[in-house]
């Protein structure tokens, strides 16, 4: 008997294929107000988007003193943090992003090194 995939589970990889076939990518950014660290993390995080990703990316910034609800639901537990949903697999940077080669290897945009 052929297994069914629950509507939400087709959505999601629907969603995932989509973004690979058009290299779309999905960011969330968590960060803690205006300081100086968020800043720098948002500021390199656009800085690599613009130039490897530009017209391909959506990128959401959330604030932690808005939205604190977040942090659990998506178990966030250092700030900055950076999750990359699309396209799969999901990655978590930590840091302000501005170890450039990592963050390239973590947006799966150069291959890893051994």
């Amino acid at each position: 008997m052929a297994h069914k995939k629950s509507r939400s589970t087709q959505s999601r990889l629907e969603s995932a294929g989509a973004a690979r076939a058009t290299g779309r990518y999905m960011l969330k950014l968590y960060v803690t107000g205006a300081t100086e660290r968020s800043l720098r993390a948002i500021a390199n995080l656009k800085a690599v988007c613009e130039q490897y990703l530009k017209g391909r990316y959506h990128l959401e910034v959330v604030d932690i003193y808005r939205r604190p609800e977040l942090l659990r639901r998506d178990q966030i537990v250092a700030v900055p943090t950076l999750i990359k949903k699309l396209p799969v697999p999901v990655r978590l940077l930590v840091g302000d992003l501005s170890r450039r080669e990592q963050v390239l290897q973590g947006l799966g945009l150069v291959a890893r090194t051994p």
